[in-house]
């Protein structure tokens, strides 16, 4: 099956250039040095997936936390919330991720390893955006929830733990997936600071073997499957968590 579905890949790719001959060799599973680069590539999938896994965690934890701090009647709370997402959603991740990486042990003495690094950069970056997104489902859920609660003598943490964020996470996660699926996209940019992630290995593998096209071409499809896995069950999910109206 494997063999099948690689020489269907390898057609499909083959024909859509003439005049550009394809080095498929170089990822042949049945030769030796195409297995080893075809799992030289595939090393960097759990770097990948563990660096996007938490900072879309610490993302929605600290996004979570700022939304509250907007919806406060607090104003210096208020402008807490609005300076962190002004900043944050202002600054390329790319510009945020090398100041994190190079410019905190030069100000302020502090430094961190790449991976560590590269989850603070995502974390801060994509929080600004969930921020936004929990403030409008927190804000979605009807007045006459919030009424219920206090009704039934529900203090505030209490009305929010079991009444409006359980509601408001279902109206939100379309949103929360896609996030995901941005936060795993921009992991790619790790790899100018070292840390040796699906793009990394992809780049150090063009400079040993000279055939960018088909090296990217794969990195592309690597990519697009974890994109779709992760999709499938946000889906999943979202069909479970479905609200009928």
């Amino acid at each position: 099956m494997k063999n099948i579905l690689f020489i269907l890949f390898i057609l499909f790719i083959g024909g859509c250039s003439q005049n550009y001959n394809w080095g498929w060799y170089i990822l042949n599973p049945k030769l030796d040095s195409g297995l080893s680069n075809l799992q030289f590539l595939i090393s960097g999938l759990s770097i990948t997936v563990l660096i996007s896994f938490f900072s879309i965690f610490f993302s929605l934890c600290i996004g979570f936390f700022i939304s509250l701090l907007g919806m406060s009647l607090i104003k210096p709370l208020i402008w807490i919330n609005r300076v962190y997402i002004e900043v944050f959603r202002s600054i390329p991740l790319l510009v945020l991720l090398l100041w994190v990486y190079y410019g905190l042990p030069v100000v302020f003495g502090i430094s961190f390893g790449p991976f560590v690094a590269g989850i603070i950069s995502l974390a801060l970056s994509d929080s600004a955006f969930e921020a936004e997104i929990f403030r409008a489902g927190l804000q979605s859920v009807v007045k006459g929830q919030r009424d219920a609660s206090k009704s039934l003598g529900l203090n505030k943490y209490q009305e929010m733990r079991f009444i409006i964020l359980p509601q408001a996470l279902r109206i939100i996660l379309p949103a929360i997936g896609n996030q995901f699926v941005y936060v795993l996209k921009m992991s790619s940019l790790v790899s100018i600071i070292g840390l040796a992630d699906l793009t990394r290995k992809a780049n150090e593998l063009v400079v040993s073997v000279y055939r960018p096209l088909e090296i990217y071409t794969f990195l592309v499809f690597e990519y697009l499957i974890l994109i779709l896995i992760i999709s499938y069950f946000v889906r999943k999910l979202e069909k479970k968590l479905k609200i009928n109206f």
